[in-house]
């Protein structure tokens, strides 16, 4: 085992001494590498932004993430840029092999131009999401470019955890939509062709990453206090608000047992590992559901370190995703030494952030089921459009079958304690014919479903109006596409 070490803009930098607590914010700014920013230190607004190496295919692909909230640690032998590193002035950064040292990026260069900074804060972060898209490979021009993508191909989501309070983003807009093809020379495009680092396994004081699935959860049996991450989305969050430290983390976000996805004919298995991006591609569509549910979770760069068992593993009662899977009836395969056990996710949360899992289990995989429901919805209700916290989100997932609801299935999230299936909406539901009387009766029901309370995003009163409103909206929305064939 070497010693750990992290690929700074091309230098090798050492992680010896590092506290485990430690995100890989402060250990860049510790190397003076000061373009990234600290601005709200919960991955809400993309000033720590940087960029990551990450496998794709048999290649690579530059991926934005919040720097604020993964440990340094977990990024033992990969490889990461910095807003430093894109400009690449010599002697200061160093820099990846090729890069123009001395000569701005073409992202930086249009941000200049175009007056897309201003006070400069938050334009390290933006200048990192940009370049992602710009290097992204199935970018192309756009015949047909709308407010959101640009005649270029480049996608405006592609910042959509970026925020800046001084510019404005009309200018950071035009900045994005004048980039054109990075040249065939261009280093950073040419890295992309290479595999990325693989995962090293890392031991250091509090913290290690081990080298496969059979050594975590010896890990695991060995340290029952152990906590464990994968994204960090929620347990950087935790560590730089709260102060929290853990006395021993162990990191399986790169465990290969853990990052396979199988669309079998009887359940489509994701493993726990996957982030959201990458769970994203490799489904391309197959579950409708989930596809309303990925540009209204968070942001790109959350959505690129969060992992789909870290959001179930973390119990939280507002997450996204568990509305959506319980209406899609999902199941969560538990693994230990002992082997696995598969629970219902309705079974799954037993409490305010308390499930069945022991401290020697993971979460191996999530299942779903196969076929899938035939009508399928997720409503969030925010504050914001997007990234935000949900006050109410709910997913539904039935089947109507010659006018009749044949099955449903309906998950809450932020009206208990735990996400839970409405399971008294759904029996009024089922076995009644698909018509406005049926969904008033039944909204009525769902307006008393659960245990909501008053908090800062929303009263009691509201999110159980919110409840029975949504399943009006699914019928409007149902009654639209009918009249549109």
């Amino acid at each position: 085992m070497s010693e750990p070490r992290i690929i700074v803009n091309g230098q090798s930098r050492a992680l010896a001494g590092v506290p485990a607590h430690t995100n890989l914010l402060d250990f860049v700014r510790d190397l003076g590498l000061t373009g990234a920013k600290e601005g709200c230190a919960e991955g809400e607004c993309g000033a720590c932004a940087v960029l990551v190496a990450r496998p794709a295919g048999d290649g690579s692909r530059w991926t934005p993430v919040n720097s604020c909230l993964v440990p340094a640690a977990a990024l033992d032998g990969q490889e990461v840029v910095t807003a430093e590193g894109l400009y690449n002035p010599g002697g200061i950064s160093g820099g990846i092999s090729g890069a123009d040292p001395g000569h701005l990026h073409p992202v930086q260069h249009e941000m200049a131009v175009r007056g897309g900074s201003q006070c400069g804060y938050c334009t390290p972060g933006f200048v990192c999401s940009m370049a992602a898209e710009y290097y992204r490979p199935e970018r192309t021009a756009d015949d047909e470019p709308d407010a959101e993508h640009g005649p270029n191909g480049f996608d405006l989501h592609a910042m959509g955890g970026n925020l800046c309070r001084c510019t404005g983003y009309r200018p950071i807009r035009d900045a994005a939509w004048a980039l054109t093809t990075p040249p065939a020379h261009d280093p950073f495009a040419l890295r992309q062709g290479e595999p990325a680092p693989a995962a090293a396994s890392t031991r250091m004081e509090g913290f290690a990453r081990p080298a496969d699935l059979a050594e975590a959860l010896e890990l695991l049996r060995e340290r029952p206090d152990a906590t464990v991450v994968a994204g960090a989305t929620d347990f950087g969050v935790e560590v730089n608000l709260r102060g929290r430290r853990a006395a021993y983390v162990v990191a399986v976000d790169r465990l290969p047992e853990l990052r396979t996805l199988s669309p079998g004919s009887g359940a489509i298995e994701i493993g726990a590992a996957l982030t959201l991006s990458e769970v994203e591609t490799a489904l391309a569509g197959s579950v409708p559901l989930l596809d309303e549910v990925w540009p209204q979770f968070a942001s790109r760069l959350i959505r690129n370190g969060a992992t789909i068992g870290g959001n179930i593993g973390t119990a939280s009662p507002i997450g996204d995703l568990p509305p959506a899977l319980l209406a899609l009836e999902a199941t969560v395969v538990l693994t230990s030494a002992d082997g696995d056990r598969e629970v219902p996710l309705v079974d799954y949360f037993t409490g305010y952030r308390e499930t069945v899992r022991r401290p020697d289990e993971l979460i191996r995989s999530v299942r779903i089921p196969q076929p899938l429901p035939g009508l399928t919805a997720f409503h969030k209700i925010a504050k914001r459009r997007y990234d935000d916290i949900s006050s109410v989100a709910v997913g539904f997932g039935l089947d109507v079958v010659d006018g009749t609801v044949t099955r449903a299935r309906i998950g809450l999230g932020g009206v208990a304690a735990t996400p839970i299936r409405a399971r008294a909406t759904e029996a009024a539901l089922e076995g009644q014919p698909w018509r406005r009387e049926t969904i008033e009766a039944a909204a009525g029901v769902l307006a008393g479903e659960g245990t909501p309370i008053d908090d800062q995003r929303a009263s009691a009163a509201y999110r159980s109006a919110m409840l029975g409103n949504a399943l009006r909206k699914l019928w409007a929305q149902t009654a639209e596409r009918e009249v549109a064939r």
